[in-house]
């Protein structure tokens, strides 16, 4: 067994073992709005419920080591103090994952994600209306843990209202955890299905996918494709133009049997190169049918 002195190590190994040896996390997928109604969208896996009555439940935003920077969500927790977080299930992991991708001030992560904001009632931050629960919270006190980069701060949030899907409660007001399918962080790309096991999420920190909301919108509307297709697809860098979407047809001679198969057909087997990470060629057999 090795042994180690957190102070004796960089940060970012400090992190690496924390978040690799503590978990499976589960996942606070947080909204939030600045002073001007501005949304964000961001997930945080420092995250747990410690208290019932009052409900209490405390994130804790991260500054960034890179450049000890902290996120928008944590300023606006400190501007307006109003968040909602929101419950991460399988249907939803690739749309959260892509929303943590670290877009510009004023960016909207729901838009980028294509995930709908659903009004709140008792505060103003919106509700990822695709979560299984939500819950409206007031900011009871955020405490700073450091201020170097690493350092955590912890939002301390009261849950003023609940919002559950209603096939997921039994007459006892139970959630039925079969049904609620959650998903939760581990370490480095790894996520755990809770009643599945693990599986790997490429992260999108090492570039900027374009989001879901630039794909087109016979994609974006799809009758098969699903959220974590679509999260998967909002990942890549830039669309494949109309030169590289002819010159793969052409290639794989794809030419009869793009005009002659029907919407559905070519969005499904555009699904299976998905299911395969293979991003490029499910978007040119996608684009061609446009």
């Amino acid at each position: 067994m090795k042994s180690f002195l957190p102070s004796e190590l960089e940060t970012k190994h400090v992190y690496g073992m924390l978040s690799g040896s503590v978990g499976p996390r589960p996942i606070a997928f947080v909204s939030s709005v600045d002073g001007n109604g501005n949304p964000n969208l961001s997930p945080y896996s420092f995250f747990n419920v410690f208290s019932a009555n009052p409900p209490i439940l405390i994130f804790s935003p991260v500054r960034r080591v890179r450049d000890n920077s902290i996120k928008h969500t944590l300023e606006n927790a400190l501007e307006t103090k109003e968040v909602v977080i929101n419950v991460v299930n399988w249907d939803l992991v690739q749309q959260v994952s892509l929303s943590s991708t670290e877009y510009e001030q004023g960016v909207n992560e729901f838009e980028k994600s294509g995930l709908t904001m659903l009004e709140s009632d008792l505060v103003k931050p919106p509700r990822v209306k695709e979560s299984p629960v939500q819950y409206e919270c007031k900011i009871n006190d955020t405490i700073a843990l450091g201020e170097e980069g690493g350092a955590g701060n912890l939002v301390i949030a009261e849950v003023v209202k609940i919002h559950i899907r209603e096939d997921l409660l039994d007459e006892g007001l139970h959630i039925d955890q079969h049904k609620i399918d959650l998903v939760s962080r581990m370490g480095g790309n790894w996520y755990s299905r809770a009643n599945q096991g693990m599986f790997e999420v490429e992260k999108p920190l090492q570039r900027k996918g374009i989001g879901v909301d630039q794909l087109p919108k016979a994609i974006r509307l799809s009758s098969i494709l699903t959220g974590n297709d679509l999260g998967k697809l909002g990942n890549i860098e830039e669309l494949p133009n109309p030169t590289k979407v002819q010159q793969f047809i052409t290639e794989h001679d794809l030419g009869h049997f793009i005009e002659e198969s029907s919407d559905k057909r070519i969005h499904l087997i555009a699904q299976e190169y998905i299911e395969k990470n293979e991003l490029e060629k499910a978007l040119n057999i996608l684009l061609a049918k446009q």
